[in-house]
């Protein structure tokens, strides 16, 4: 799926019959399998993104593919091997690529597909929010806006299975019960709507589980404002995202009073950060793969679309309220 100018997504991406380039010795040939649409391969297509791609440019960032062959200086991949990007601006919509080895990490094939094809954006954000702002213990709880995002969902499971309780914030909308019924399947412990913040009701919550030193925040706006009443003294607000399109609002007593931390996370620099440190990258893979083996961690919602669909994919996932992510059949 290539596009060849910014602009809104099902305008200009085009699904487009390529010939497969030649292998070089350090090359390797992939047939990709599955790949999501995630926000941040939108806003690289409508150029908004601090990321972009030179032009013409693959569209996605994420996904997963099966080695059909490898390069003769190729070492740590073998025909059969499942392969996600190492990093971001791969372009992984499309059905076969060569790439340098280098851009590709190797994956367990005995776990689902779907959780492949997620495993490389929404978890690893989530895994690293959660280990590497504040030291939480089990017992500890975390706040976090956004909640039925995938991020949202990988932070509810993982912290799940360290012991760590969430309290999850959603916007009201008409299927409320049905999305709260779902994030308690995955472990939520809470689950408040963003009026909800305000009210003397979040006091009862308080009552059974300590107040959050950890505030993970994908909204921005009143969102935020809302969130960091509830956060203890001294705790971390982490960005990550911005959805509402509107500023982060702190009231003043927040860094006088309660010397809040206001921190950013971006997936894509931390990669770069730890480009040379290979064992914590490796570390943090095998951590979510054992976690999926064990069932604690599953794909977020899905929608499988196939490949010549991309269009009605690209529109589903710009609707307001989605709870569910598209991902392309490759």
């Amino acid at each position: 799926l290539l596009y060849e100018r910014h602009g809104e997504a099902a305008a200009v991406v085009q699904l487009k019959d390529l010939e497969v380039p030649k292998m070089g010795d350090c090359d390797v040939h992939v047939k990709m399998l599955a790949a999501p649409i995630n926000p941040a391969d939108i806003n690289m297509i409508q150029g908004t993104y601090p990321l972009l791609s030179p032009l013409p440019a693959v569209g996605g960032n994420e996904g997963v593919g099966e080695v059909l062959e490898v390069g003769r200086r190729v070492t740590a991949l073998k025909p059969g091997d499942w392969v996600i990007p190492a990093d971001a601006g791969l372009g992984t919509w499309r059905t076969r690529g060569v790439f340098p080895e280098e851009l590709l990490l190797k994956v367990p094939s005995d776990i689902p597909v779907l959780c492949a094809a997620t495993l490389s954006v929404n978890p690893c954000t989530a895994f690293r929010m959660l280990a590497d702002f504040e030291s939480l213990v089990p017992g500890d709880s975390v706040i976090q806006n956004a909640a039925n995002s995938g991020v949202g969902q990988a932070v509810i499971q993982i912290a799940r299975a360290s012991g760590i309780k969430t309290i999850n914030v959603v916007r009201d909308r008409p299927d409320l019960p049905k999305l709260v019924e779902r994030l308690m399947s995955l472990g939520a412990d809470h689950i408040v709507t963003e009026e909800m913040l305000r009210k003397p009701e979040m006091k009862d919550i308080f009552k059974s589980i300590p107040r959050p030193r950890l505030a993970l925040n994908c909204v921005g706006g009143k969102s935020t404002t809302e969130m960091l009443r509830h956060l203890q003294p001294k705790g971390t607000m982490v960005t990550y995202g911005g959805m509402a399109k509107q500023p982060v609002m702190v009231p003043v007593s927040a860094f006088i009073f309660r010397d809040m931390r206001f921190r950013g996370f971006w997936m894509t620099q931390w990669r770069k950060d730890h480009a040379q440190e290979q064992e914590s990258v490796a570390a943090m893979m095998d951590a979510l793969c054992q976690l999926i083996r064990r069932g604690q961690l599953t794909a977020p919602a899905c929608t499988e679309v196939p490949l010549q669909h991309y269009r009605a994919a690209l529109e589903a996932s710009m609707k307001p309220f989605v709870s569910s992510k598209q991902i392309l059949l490759l």
